[in-house]
Order: C-alpha cells, then structure tokens, then sequence
C-alpha cells in the first residue's frame, strides 16, 4: 500500500490537486478538512467543537484527527494508497502517523508539498470563499492565523520528510493544469 502527503499552505490548491491525484494513482484521498466539515454537517459532538476551534483558526485535537485518519486506513478497501491532506500538520502527528504506519508494517511513501508565496494564498483563499460559501475562509483575521499557524507548525515537517528521503516539492503558482503537471512529474519520480 501507498502512503502519500500533501503539503502546502491554506490555498494551495491541495484539494484541487488531491482530486485529480486519487483518480490518475487509485488513491483514497483523505482530507481532514472534509471529514471535519462531514461532522460539523452532522452537528455532532465532535463537530461543534471542532467548528469553534477551525472559525478561530485553531487546529482541532491530534487524537480526534488521527483517530479519524485510522479508521479510514482501516475501512477503506479495493485502492492502490491513501493521499494525505491536511494531515500532518505538525511533529508530534507526523510521529503518531509514523507509528500508525508502523502497527500495520507500512511507512510513508512521499511527501508532496505544493508551494505559494502568501500573498497568492490571501487572493486564493478569498476567491475560494466566494465561490465554495466557507465561513471558515471570509475573514482576514482568521486567514493570517491560518496561514501563520502553517509556517509554524507545519513547514518543520519538510525538514522532517527531506531528512527521511521522502520529500518532494512543486511550483504552486500558475494555472490548475501547470501545476497538476509539475505533481504528476513528481510522482512519476517516487
């Protein structure tokens, strides 16, 4: 079984790319974000709390995500890997992800980071709340935390994979079609 991560700051286009990734590779594309989003939908426990914390732009507890990205390890049948998105998001899930990995003999395969500087990521992210209606994406304040929280706890985890030999890294910038081009060309590579 295949283990890959997608990287990249809020807007990146991760989950443009995750699409068209899942499809070309038979991958389970499993985004954090949307299995969140699945709960507050649901307006269960777990996703009114979660809800507050992602309005805030706070990162929701380590052991509810990783709980949840077991469970679709281990439900999920019939594909060649699992495509990573939005998690890890900091060391200590990189380690507990390691460690899942681990009990079912398996490791990550590749690091795919998508790279933007942050002034694209302000315009993506607007442009993306106007047209998708997420709260989660409309006010500045919250954008900045969002963004600021990546740089913080997220870009140590490419020192992290590239130690491990499992990082790969694309020009973000231009259009769906030249990116998604630059991913496929990494992943030709792994």
């Amino acid at each position: 079984m295949k283990y890959y991560i997608l990287f990249g700051p809020p807007g990146a286009g991760k989950g443009t790319q995750a699409a068209a990734l899942a499809e070309k590779y038979r991958l389970r594309h499993i985004s954090t974000g949307a299995l969140l989003r699945k709960e507050i939908s649901a307006g269960s426990e777990l996703g009114l709390k979660a809800k507050a914390l992602i309005e805030a732009g706070s990162l929701v507890p380590d052991e509810v995500v990783e709980g949840m990205i077991e469970s679709e390890f281990d439900s999920v049948k019939d594909v060649d890997g699992f495509l990573l998105d939005g998690f890890p998001r900091t060391l200590a899930q990189a380690e507990a992800l390691d460690g899942i990995l681990s009990r079912k003999g398996e490791e990550v395969t590749a690091t795919l980071s998508i790279m933007i500087p942050d002034e694209i990521i302000f315009e993506r992210i607007a442009h993306r709340a106007a047209i998708e209606g997420r709260a989660d994406d409309a006010d500045p304040d919250t954008i900045r935390n969002r963004i600021d929280t990546y740089h913080r706890q997220t870009e140590p985890l490419v020192d992290y994979y590239r130690k491990a030999g499992k990082y790969r890294e694309a020009d973000g910038t231009g259009s769906i079609e030249e990116v998604r081009e630059r991913i496929f060309s990494l992943m030709e590579k792994v």
